[in-house]
């Protein structure tokens, strides 16, 4: 509700919407409060029952931070590195190539015929089939080599005039946002299962930096599309057609005018995917098995014989959770700045 609203209401009904909002910031605001408490408390200040208040309720100690850097409850700056220098590089790939599948989305028209697309799975399948059970290929091989002789077959097969419905850049647009709709459960046991034959080739991706790395660029491929296909539909399109009257390369349109121009929209969609593979769980699970584990699956691991022990889980989720914060406030100008200018249409 926007000021000039609230201007118009009577003092008993600003006083109630106060209260509501006071009300639903202690909602949101208690669970990192208790995350926080919790991390300071010893074992039976947490087995003990509920105590709020440092200092009053019980007595504050830093041992399972203690535990955390010595190494008693795994290898928390293994983990660390691992989730910072696997989070920084997947958001960073996913918004480049997100950013330009996203202006091409908006500056070009494209044309994707289904039959192309019918074309590109039935050879891919026949020719995978072809190769594994006619030749005696594995099941990587075969692969490798149906695949990319169906995409070529799909390409030229879509510049013929063949039947069938015409797919245009929503179409495209909206099929890049509808990955994100599938169980993630699905994806990660599909991605484990290609992980393990590409492994029996000699590239082990299982538990190692790239197939962590590639797994997170195209699990964030789609949110990156489609946000920053809203920051370049607000960039007016006359600063482009200037350069092009001169004789600029498109590439060069793209990296030295709208790059600078959006940089506010990609700094924002930078953050949001480093939030999305920070925090993400599942494929960290089934992809890694000791030396690339990130932090989410430390943090999952806090237990012994008796149980989950929270005060260790929390310690572990609130060291996750700081550097996000920090990051957010030094850059939270920009992130808003740049949301906004993705909202104007």
């Amino acid at each position: 509700m926007s000021g000039q609203g609230l201007t118009g209401l009577s003092p008993w009904s600003r006083r109630l919407v106060a209260v509501g909002v006071l009300a639903w910031c202690l909602i949101t605001v208690f669970p990192l409060y208790w995350v926080v408490v919790t991390a300071f408390k010893t074992p039976p200040g947490v087995v003990g029952g509920p105590t709020y208040l440092p200092f009053i309720d019980f007595t504050p100690t830093l041992q399972p931070f203690i535990d955390l850097y010595q190494g008693i409850r795994g290898e928390f700056f293994r983990t660390f590195l691992n989730s910072t220098i696997v989070g920084l590089s997947a958001a960073a790939i996913a918004t480049a190539i997100g950013a330009m599948a996203a202006y091409a989305l908006v500056r070009f028209e494209f044309k994707v015929r289904f039959g192309a697309g019918l074309v590109f799975f039935l050879l891919a399948l026949g020719f995978y089939l072809l190769f594994n059970a006619t030749f005696g290929l594995t099941r990587p091989q075969a692969l490798l080599l149906a695949f990319p002789i169906a995409l070529i077959a799909a390409v030229v097969a879509n510049r013929l005039p063949l039947p069938g419905p015409i797919l245009g850049n929503e179409d495209i647009l909206f099929w890049f946002v509808s990955q994100r709709m599938f169980p993630p459960i699905v994806t990660a046991f599909a991605l484990y299962l290609l992980y393990s034959e590409i492994g029996r080739l000699g590239f082990q991706l299982i538990d190692s930096y790239v197939g962590l790395t590639l797994c997170y660029v195209a699990f964030s491929l789609p949110i990156v599309v489609w946000l920053m296909r809203d920051f370049f539909e607000a960039i007016p399109i006359e600063v482009e057609e200037a350069a092009m009257v001169d004789n600029v390369p498109s590439w060069r349109i793209f990296i030295g005018i709208v790059v600078p121009m959006s940089m506010n929209g990609l700094l924002a969609t930078f953050m949001i995917t480093l939030a999305f593979v920070w925090n993400e769980f599942l494929f960290a699970l089934f992809l890694t098995n000791s030396r690339w584990q990130t932090l989410p699956i430390l943090v999952a691991g806090q237990n012994s014989q008796r149980g989950d022990e929270w005060w260790a889980i929390s310690a572990a989720a609130l060291v996750a959770i700081v550097p996000m914060m920090i990051m957010a406030g030094l850059l939270s100008r920009m992130m808003q700045s740049g949301l906004l200018l993705g909202a104007i249409k």
